[in-house]
C-alpha cells in the first residue's frame, strides 16, 4: 500500500512509546449505566466485563449533572426541536438560539459582559492565547498547566515564554520584572485547578501581582486562568477558584461544560471586545462547528440546577465526600495532598505500587487513574480519584475498604 513508509515509521515510534512506558493502556468502554440502588450510586457497566458492576471513581462528572433528570430531559427536547447536530459553523448558519441563550446564561453566571462557546476547553484555550500574542508580549505560565495551555503557548510563539515553579509568587514576580524590561504586554496564564493534583492558584495573589505591574507594560499585565476543573466543584456557589480565593473576577476566564456541568463543550467568558474580537479571528470558533443545540440546551439546564438551593445541596454533599474519602486515605496510612477539591491523589512515590493498587481496585470494581514515571517525575507517582456528587456515603467506605485490603497486605508484609 502507498502508505507503508509512514505506517513503518509511526510503528516505530509507537514502539519508542512503549519502551518509554508512556502508551496509553486499552480504553475502558463503558457500554451500560445501573442506575443508584440500596444506598449506593450508579455503576457502570464495561465491554468485555459482563455484568460486573464498576464504581466510577475517574470522572469529571463533579456534581453528577451528566445523569440528572432534567439534565437528559432537556436535552432531549432540544434535539427533537432542533435537530441531531447544529449544521454549520457559527457564522454561517450554525447558530440556534440555545446556544445565544446559553452565552447570556455563562456571563450572568460568572458576573461577566459576554461569553463565546467552543466546541471544547482545549479548543478554547487554543483559540484564545494565540489572539492574545502580539509583537513584544511575554507569556508567563505555571510549571504544571495542562498541556492545552502549553500547546496554545507554543501556537502562539510569543516573543518571551516564561516558566515560573509551581505556585511560585516570588518567581512569578521575577517573571514579571524581567518581562517588563523588553515586552509591552504580559499574560499570566494558569490553571484555576491543577487536574493531577487537586490544588489550586492562589488567584488573589496572582491578580495583586498583575495590577502591581499594569503600569510596567504599555498595554498591562492580563490574567488568563483556565479553571474547567474549579468551576461547579470549587467556592461557596461553585463559581470556582475565583471564589474560592476571593480573587474576584480575572481578567479572562476559560473552563468547560464538560465537567462539573455534566455536557460537552467549553467557552470563554470576558469583556465585549474581547469576545467580538475571538468571534471574528479565533480560527477554533470561525472554522469549527459548535456543540449542538441539544448540548447547549444541557448545559443551560446544568447551571440553573447548579445556582439553585438543589446546586448548593450538590455542593455540601461533594464537599462531605470529598472530605469522607480524604479522611479514610489519612486513616488508613495512605499519603494525599491538602485541599478541598474533589480530585483526591493517593501518593505512593512508586510506579510499581501504583499499578499494584490501580490493577487491586479494577479488579474489585473501582476505576480509578493511575500516574507513573515517566509520566510524572520519579517520586511523584500517585493515583488520582474523583469524587462525585454521585457518591454516595456507601460508596466512599467500599472504595476504602478495597484500599485497607492493600494497606494491611504492605503491613503484614513489613512485619515478615
Amino acid at each position: 500500500m502507498p502508505t507503508h513508509g509512514l505506517a513503518k515509521a509511526l510503528a516505530a515510534q509507537l514502539n519508542e512509546l512503549s519502551d518509554a512506558g508512556l502508551l496509553k493502556r486499552a480504553e475502558s468502554v463503558l457500554c451500560g449505566v445501573i442506575a443508584p440502588r440500596d444506598g449506593y450510586g450508579p455503576r457502570f457497566l464495561i465491554e468485555g466485563e459482563g455484568d460486573k458492576p464498576f464504581l466510577r471513581m475517574n470522572a469529571n462528572n463533579y456534581l453528577g449533572m451528566s445523569l440528572r433528570e432534567e439534565v437528559v430531559a432537556a436535552e432531549e427536547k432540544a434535539a427533537a426541536k432542533f435537530g441531531a447536530g447544529p449544521g454549520a459553523v457559527r457564522f454561517i448558519s450554525g447558530t440556534w438560539s440555545p446556544h445565544v441563550a446559553l452565552e447570556r446564561r455563562l456571563a450572568d453566571f460568572h458576573s461577566r459582559p459576554d461569553a463565546i462557546i467552543f466546541s471544547s476547553a482545549y479548543a478554547a484555550i487554543m483559540g484564545l492565547i494565540p489572539q492574545l500574542v502580539g509583537k513584544k508580549t511575554a507569556v508567563i505560565s505555571d510549571e504544571l498547566n495542562h498541556n492545552c495551555i502549553i500547546n496554545a503557548i507554543s501556537l502562539a510563539a510569543p516573543e518571551e515564554k516564561r516558566i515560573y515553579k509551581h505556585l511560585d509568587m516570588g518567581e512569578l514576580e521575577r517573571c514579571l520584572d524581567e518581562a517588563a524590561k523588553s515586552c509591552n504586554r504580559a499574560i499570566i496564564v494558569t490553571d484555576g485547578v491543577f487536574s493531577m493534583r487537586g490544588d489550586h492558584a492562589p488567584l488573589d495573589r496572582v491578580m495583586s501581582l498583575a495590577r502591581s505591574r499594569d503600569n510596567a507594560f504599555r498595554e498591562g499585565a492580563i490574567v488568563v486562568v483556565d479553571d474547567s476543573h474549579g468551576v461547579g466543584a470549587l467556592g461557596a456557589t461553585g463559581r470556582g477558584t475565583e471564589e474560592y480565593t476571593h480573587a474576584g473576577p480575572v481578567d479572562i476566564l476559560v473552563a468547560t461544560l464538560g465537567k462539573a456541568f455534566g455536557v460537552n463543550g467549553g467557552y470563554v467568558v470576558g469583556d465585549e471586545i474581547l469576545i467580538r474580537y475571538l468571534r471574528e479571528r479565533s480560527p477554533f470558533y470561525v472554522y469549527s462547528n459548535p456543540i449542538t443545540p441539544a448540548e447547549a440546551a444541557a448545559a443551560h439546564q446544568a447551571i440553573n440546577v447548579l445556582d439553585s438551593s438543589q446546586g448548593l445541596s450538590l455542593l455540601e454533599h461533594l464537599r462531605a465526600m470529598t472530605a469522607r474519602f480524604k479522611a479514610g486515605l489519612i486513616r488508613l496510612g495512605f499519603e494525599t495532598l491538602p485541599g478541598e477539591h474533589p480530585v483526591v491523589p493517593l501518593v505512593t512515590r512508586d510506579s510499581a505500587r501504583t499499578l499494584a493498587i490501580v490493577a487491586h481496585l479494577r479488579r474489585r470494581g473501582v476505576l480509578v487513574t493511575g500516574l507513573t514515571y515517566p509520566v510524572v517525575p520519579k517520586g511523584d507517582e500517585e493515583i488520582r480519584f474523583q469524587i462525585s456528587a454521585d457518591h454516595t456515603a456507601a460508596d466512599i467506605d467500599a472504595a476504602l475498604e478495597t484500599l485497607a485490603e492493600m494497606a494491611e497486605s504492605k503491613a503484614s508484609a513489613a512485619s515478615n
